[in-house]
């Protein structure tokens, strides 16, 4: 258990640094440079990753609630309710990327080529909907959470150390999982089939390069790269979303958590937050090359 735990508090190291690195990233680029609206996505993504991580190993908001005082049910409150927004922000956001890189690389004989002059308006409106939806929907989940205590405690579902769900019946167990479910299975279907479509652009324009030029001369375009890399997040999201949901939906069926089991689960929904910084560092020329100008200046080259 304690290897475990130290597992996951390296995870949340790392991730938090990549995201805090790629965010200051970012935040340089929309306020100095000429910055694309996927830029704007890529920053709102990583800041929610950061709170998401933060929040998800209990290693932040436990300490500074501790320090202030707060009551144990409001810090329980406060802390799943954050989880549940950044949650559900994660997934739209990725599924905003995706139909976005979709539509962008989309030939212009294409249905989804009429959208592509409005594409910064459509973008800015699916924001303002993302978060105000997600805020307000997540807000329901504080009325069935809060501080662990010994009174009832076999109808409580102890879900950390100090904090439980609170008992609720079939019913109203039944309609929360369907909505969440049914949200969640749509955002993920629509993430495959941008990602099927663009999978099948990007094999014909192989084919096309293939059939006009050598393979030695094929270079990958920032779009072909920002296609790849996309590809690459949604995968690595729908993998370990399905492997969390799988935990969370038996746990509560079952309402029962076992510790090890919800350790992993944080290791789980940990992963993509950390995967995601990493993936988004190696792939973009411009923090590369940045990096490399940062090595130059501090390591000169001695003629």
């Amino acid at each position: 258990m304690s290897l475990l735990k130290n597992i996951l508090n390296f995870q949340s190291v790392l991730g938090v640094l990549a995201n805090m690195f790629l965010l200051f990233f970012y935040t340089v680029i929309i306020l100095v440079h000429r910055f694309k609206p996927m830029d704007l996505m890529s920053c709102q993504l990583t800041f929610v990753h950061i709170v998401m991580v933060l929040t998800g190993g209990d290693l932040w908001l436990t300490d500074v609630f501790e320090s202030l005082n707060f009551e144990n049910d409001f810090k329980c409150k406060v802390t799943f309710y954050i989880s549940r927004v950044t949650r559900g922000l994660s997934i739209c956001i990725t599924c905003l990327l995706s139909v976005f890189q979709a539509v962008t690389i989309s030939p212009n004989t294409s249905l989804l080529a009429k959208f592509k002059h409005k594409l910064k308006t459509y973008t800015t409106n699916a924001f303002f909907y993302i978060w105000s939806l997600n805020l307000s929907f997540s807000s329901s989940c504080i009325f069935y959470v809060g501080g662990f205590t010994n009174v009832s405690e076999s109808n409580q579902m102890k879900v950390t150390k100090y904090c439980s769900i609170f008992p609720m019946n079939y019913i109203t167990r039944a309609l929360i999982l369907t909505v969440i479910t049914s949200r969640d299975v749509f955002l993920v279907g629509v993430m495959l089939t941008t990602s099927a479509y663009m999978v099948i652009i990007l094999f014909r324009h192989q084919r096309q390069c293939k059939h006009l030029h050598s393979i030695s001369h094929l270079r990958a375009s920032p779009e072909k790269r920002a296609t790849q890399t996309i590809l690459l997040l949604v995968v690595v999201f729908v993998v370990m979303y399905w492997v969390d949901f799988i935990i969370s939906s038996t746990s509560v069926l079952l309402w029962k958590y076992n510790p090890v089991i919800l350790t992993v689960q944080k290791f789980v929904m940990n992963a993509y937050p950390t995967i995601t910084p990493l993936v988004q560092i190696s792939s973009d020329n411009r923090i590369i090359n940045m990096m490399k100008n940062l090595w130059s200046m501090c390591h000169p080259i001695s003629l």
